[in-house]
């Protein structure tokens, strides 16, 4: 299965000499649970976009700093690319941004919480029984880092998952767009080194309960499983 990742964003320097870019960050992580998977790479964030849509198999959204509401020249492009995917019914994940650009191409508010950061793990409630979750398990703890949020469900959508810091945590649509507010491809060293260069932004409070948090067993491998079997079924491979 080829994959075509949108990237939204470059990590910092310093994150990236540590713990690699995004691009290498959801290779190994989808290679982990299926290493026959291949990946090609736009930099969405620069005005990189594919001219055709089915040169890939499925597409991955990453994250990104900046909010899908913001008056950038390269964002218009990428929404009116995820309504392309979409009128194809191609298959899609995305991922923190790309969880907020799904919903906001969708017309579905999306903006900063008024709960402030969102940092370490998020302990989520799974609220629907999909075929592609599997190994199924009830709960969902993922790593988080985000100030925004999608704030009102979008029509013709599924809330499948939620906690008290952020109600829609993970969202589909129909049979071929899935998205989530966590990273699944943030490791625990590198969500602590991302909230110390935040230290300036946040309260010490938050990045304190933050960090205690990291202590904590978190499903990342089964995300992956999930996100690679939806993404196989959304192209209909066996």
């Amino acid at each position: 299965m080829h994959i075509g990742l949108l990237q939204c964003d470059d990590l910092a320097p310093h994150l990236r000499d540590k713990h690699g870019n995004y691009p290498e960050l959801y290779a190994e992580l989808l290679r982990s649970v299926d290493p026959t998977l291949t990946f090609e790479t736009w930099r969405a964030h620069d005005g990189e976009l594919p001219d055709r849509i089915d040169g890939c198999d499925g597409w991955l959204i990453s994250g990104s700093k900046a909010g899908i509401y913001e008056d950038l020249d390269w964002i218009p492009g990428l929404l009116q690319l995820i309504r392309r995917l979409w009128e194809a019914r191609a298959p899609v994940v995305g991922i923190c941004f790309g969880h907020q650009a799904l919903a906001h191409a969708m017309g579905a508010e999306v903006g900063k919480s008024d709960r402030g950061w969102g940092v370490g793990v998020a302990f989520n409630e799974v609220l629907a029984h999909q075929s592609w979750m599997t190994p199924w398990q009830e709960g969902l703890d993922l790593i988080i880092s985000h100030q925004d949020q999608v704030l009102t469900l979008p029509e013709n959508s599924e809330l499948l998952a939620e906690n008290g810091f952020c109600p829609y945590f993970m969202i589909q649509y129909g049979t071929c767009f899935l998205s989530l507010q966590g990273h699944p491809e943030f490791s625990r060293t590198l969500s602590a080194d991302l909230m110390a260069g935040k230290s300036g932004s946040m309260p010490d409070s938050r990045r304190r309960q933050g960090m205690a948090s990291l202590t904590a067993d978190t499903d990342e491998r089964v995300m992956a499983r999930w996100m690679v079997n939806f993404l196989r079924d959304a192209a209909g491979f066996v």
